[in-house]
């Protein structure tokens, strides 16, 4: 069931992980057992339908929740290990973090609200060097009301990886555009990883996206299903939805 990627490195290796919630007297799983490999450098696409654990393993990978049992290493890390004061300084110095819903500032023009996350990184691109590899390079003194929602997709996006994060989780970063806006996300994306080399988990319920993944893994009911490397993989540009 695995597809292994000898020439990279594993940046994270899960194993076993479960995840429980408690729902008054319910208890929901999910995650039950997962193990799982993701490279360096490499762009995977995480699909599975509504409820099959694919935003909660993202959530735990990147230190945004933490699992019920198993472990979770980054590098050679075990995050499992890691109280909250390290797992903030975790997420600000490795992971750029995108969501379906852009979180911006509204009183905060496209550059400003990127200087927020490189005035607290060690080693931030200047603002405006982020907005120009998302194709924002003549809108960042633009406020995100005066935006489309692509754009304040992709200030988010900018946002995302002017800290330099050596990882760039996303969940489900176009499901709020619409087919045409999510390509040109879905391009910045790509241009990230295949020009920074950003390690980039993409998670979604789309199959078309998975197409521009060098592998695609496939959850359902807290479990991995099927993990599958692409050898073709394609452009954003080039996806039939």
């Amino acid at each position: 069931m695995s597809s292994e990627s000898p020439q990279r490195r594993a940046v994270f290796t899960a194993s076993n992980l479960t995840k429980v919630y408690h729902m008054g007297e319910v208890q929901v799983h999910a995650l039950n057992g997962v193990d799982l490999e993701l490279y360096e450098g490499e762009f995977a696409v995480l699909l599975g339908p509504s409820g099959s654990g694919k935003s909660t393993l993202l959530n735990i990978i990147g230190g945004l929740d933490v699992p019920t049992g198993g472990k979770v290493i980054y590098r050679d890390q075990d995050l499992t290990e890691y109280d909250d004061e390290k797992l903030t300084r975790y997420r600000r110095e490795h992971i750029g973090f995108v969501f379906q819903f852009y979180n911006l500032i509204p009183s905060l023009t496209a550059r400003e609200n990127v200087a927020l996350v490189t005035e607290i990184s060690r080693n931030p691109m200047r603002p405006e060097e982020a907005l120009e590899i998302v194709g924002l390079a003549n809108r960042m003194n633009h406020f995100p009301s005066q935006m489309s929602g692509g754009e304040q997709q992709r200030v988010a996006i900018a946002r995302a990886v002017a800290k330099r994060p050596q990882v760039l989780l996303c969940d489900e970063p176009t499901g709020a555009l619409d087919v045409h806006t999510g390509v040109v996300v879905l391009e910045a994306i790509d241009r990230i990883n295949r020009e920074l080399g950003t390690t980039t988990a993409v998670i979604t319920h789309n199959s078309v996206i998975a197409e521009m993944a060098d592998r695609i893994i496939t959850l359902s009911d807290g479990r991995i299903g099927s993990v599958r490397k692409n050898e073709s993989r394609r452009p954003a540009s080039e996806l039939v939805w």
